[in-house]
């Protein structure tokens, strides 16, 4: 299998493993009985607030459409690439380094947390990493990848003063007040900005190191 081979299928894999993840989370939210909305549709619209949920689909999507060999090229495209591989990285992090052990989950809700924090983190970090595809990132693509989470907070914030509900304890108002929110957002924002330009350096290295051969 030759390499553009092999990182089809793993894009694809990836896809799948984001699509089984969040199927199974909206059936386990339509059959829950608790959290914070008690009635459906409310709970299972609830679900796609949540920036894990958002991340997931930004990598899905892309991968799936790398996964059909599509060439895409256009600065919408290499933005939602670079959105889905560093919101999914952050994702990974801030789970295992501050919301883990914050509730044991078993059956169902356990899967979808190891496909949604766990596998498909490493899944979309080692798919940029071994099969890119190189050359589409750039500083520019950096600054535009920041309006995603950016319009995703303001739209936490807002939607939490209306109804009372953060998807995540370092993002609650009522608990924490807006001053520790704002702290917290600004160390969540530094770790996005450092695998941003990591990311962008370590693309050009990668890039250059396979034209040369």
């Amino acid at each position: 299998m030759t390499k553009s081979g092999a990182g089809r299928v793993l894009f694809g894999v990836t896809a799948l493993v984001v699509a089984a993840g969040i199927v199974i989370q909206l059936v386990v939210t339509a059959t829950s009985t608790e959290g914070y909305f008690p009635d459906n549709p409310d709970r299972v619209f609830n679900v796609f607030a949540f920036f894990t949920i958002q991340s997931n689909l930004l990598l899905g999507g892309t991968a799936l459409l790398l996964a059909l060999g599509t060439e895409r090229d256009s600065t919408l495209f290499r933005t939602l690439r670079l959105n889905g591989v560093l919101c999914i990285a952050v994702t990974g992090i801030v789970y295992h380094v501050a919301l883990a052990g914050l509730s044991e989950l078993s059956g169902a809700a356990a899967v979808t947390n190891f496909l949604l924090h766990t596998a498909t983190p490493l899944l979309g970090v080692l798919g940029w990493l071994v099969f890119g595809p190189r050359g589409r990132t750039s500083f520019a693509i950096v600054g535009w990848s920041l309006v995603f989470p950016v319009l995703w907070l303001i739209f936490t914030l807002i939607r939490g003063e209306a109804v009372g509900f953060y998807p995540y304890p370092f993002v609650d108002v009522g608990d924490l007040g807006y001053a520790k929110v704002v702290v917290n957002c600004l160390l969540v924002a530094l770790l996005f900005l450092v695998l941003a330009f990591g990311a962008t350096l370590l693309d050009r290295r990668l890039n250059r190191t396979a034209v040369e051969r």
